[in-house]
Parts: C-alpha cells; sequence; structure tokens
C-alpha cells in the first residue's frame, strides 16, 4: 500500500495528466476474437449453432474449422475420447495415414471413432478418404471401413508432384479446384458407392449413405461449396440458406 508521500505524487500525476491539453483518454477498444476449434462444452455465443468435430491429430484442422465457422457452425477439436460428446457430424481431414492410426491407438480415440463413423455422417479428406475406405495399402492398422473402395495411398505423386487441378462434380457437372497433395486414388468403388467427384476421368470423390470422402483439400481454396454440401445434403443439418 503507498504511503502518504507517494499517494500524493500519484494525484499530482494524475491530475496533471488530465489537465494535459489535446490529450483525452482513449475508451478501451474491444479485441477482435478470431475463430478456434473448441473442445469440451459450446460457449453460449454459439452453444445454438449445429457441432461439428474436426479430428485434431495431425493435419490441417485449423482450415476446415474455418470454413465451418463460415458456414454457421461450431467447430470442435477432437483429440480426446470425450470431445466427441455432443457433435452432430464429423470431419477427418488429411494428414499421414500411418501417422493417424497411431495416434488414434495413443489417445485412446480410436474405438470411439471407429464406432462414431459408422454412425454419425462423415466427411473424409485425403488421408481421411484412407481412413474411411475398406481397403488401403501400407498401413499398420485396419481402415474404417465405412466406405466399400479400395484407395491407393500417395498415387496421385509425391509432395513435389502437388497440383492443382479442376474437378467436376457430379451430378451437374460444377467445376472446382482441387488441391492435390500425396493425394490417394481410388481404385476400386464398390456397387453401393456414388461418384460425387472426378478429375480427369477418374473418380476423386465419392458417397455412400452418411459417408463421403475426397482425396483432394477443400479446405485449401476459398470456395465453401463443398463443406457446405456435406454440412446440407450429406450430414442435413440446419445451416442458413446461403445469399
Amino acid at each position: 500500500m503507498p504511503s502518504a508521500a507517494g499517494e500524493l505524487r500519484l494525484r499530482r500525476v494524475r491530475r496533471k495528466a488530465s489537465a494535459a491539453p489535446g490529450r483525452r483518454p482513449e475508451p478501451a477498444r474491444a479485441m477482435p476474437q478470431a475463430p478456434s476449434l473448441r473442445t469440451g462444452t459450446p460457449s453460449p455465443r454459439t452453444g445454438t449453432l449445429p457441432r461439428v468435430g474436426v479430428l485434431g491429430l495431425q493435419g490441417d484442422f485449423a482450415l476446415h474449422a474455418a470454413r465451418l465457422t463460415e458456414l454457421r457452425c461450431e467447430p470442435v477439436r477432437i483429440s480426446l475420447p470425450e470431445h466427441l460428446a455432443g457433435i452432430s457430424a464429423l470431419i477427418l481431414p488429411g494428414g499421414e495415414s500411418s501417422t493417424m492410426l497411431r495416434l488414434l491407438d495413443s489417445t485412446g480415440l480410436r474405438a470411439p471413432l471407429e464406432r462414431l463413423v459408422h454412425e454419425l455422417p462423415v466427411l473424409g479428406t485425403c488421408a481421411g478418404l484412407i481412413l474411411l475406405a475398406r481397403e488401403a495399402d501400407r498401413l499398420p492398422r485396419p481402415t474404417f471401413d465405412v466406405l466399400d473402395i479400395t484407395a491407393e495411398r500417395n498415387a496421385w505423386g509425391r509432395q513435389v508432384h502437388s497440383f492443382t487441378g479442376a474437378v467436376r462434380l457430379e451430378p451437374g457437372g460444377e467445376e472446382v479446384d482441387g488441391v492435390f497433395i500425396r493425394a490417394p486414388r481410388i481404385r476400386r468403388v464398390g456397387p453401393g458407392v456414388e461418384v460425387i467427384a472426378t478429375h480427369a476421368g477418374e473418380p476423386v470423390g465419392v458417397r455412400q449413405g452418411r459417408a463421403a470422402a475426397l482425396a483432394f483439400h477443400p479446405e485449401l481454396t476459398a470456395d465453401p461449396r463443398l463443406h457446405a454440401w456435406f454440412l446440407r445434403e450429406v450430414a442435413e443439418l440446419p445451416l442458413p440458406e446461403p445469399r
């Protein structure tokens, strides 16, 4: 606690500052809040929005989260089993599929996540497609067998062969840019699987029921159409219509 002399000096400084010509104290400014991946209970401000989980062990989950926020969903980072509670849909992002499978074991996420991808709407991108496939090559653990497809890892080329190419959406023939980074190829499509996207005549996007997968990275472009399609058509979430 300041002494009497110290208090007197403090009062003189305050009077001098308030009497300085042309200087007024600026009002406090509220700092803008950046979108974030939440874990745990949703905040009151976003608690009414659909909660969509994004697997956060590896891969570009932050960009998926930004797209979900743009589309009026609450992204939830999934890195432990308890984070799965209360989500309405799930995204498995790109990354390194072997590493992701090992991390699922070490975090205890393997069993609860494997159960949920068979129950909830799910979108897999790049490595996420591999995890959802029935068959894939050179993996340390089995895949989740959600989609009746066979995936070949890194078959569109190594990291130095990454590219952006035109992807045709089916049906309708609309085109989007697809970013292919060590992307898997879909070598077999089962009879119950719908091809929803092609590049150079090859399937690069598939859907089976409430599961969908893309061989490329839709989160790396500014185009929200594929995320919006998944949320509205596959997950059937109540999103506001585009303006």
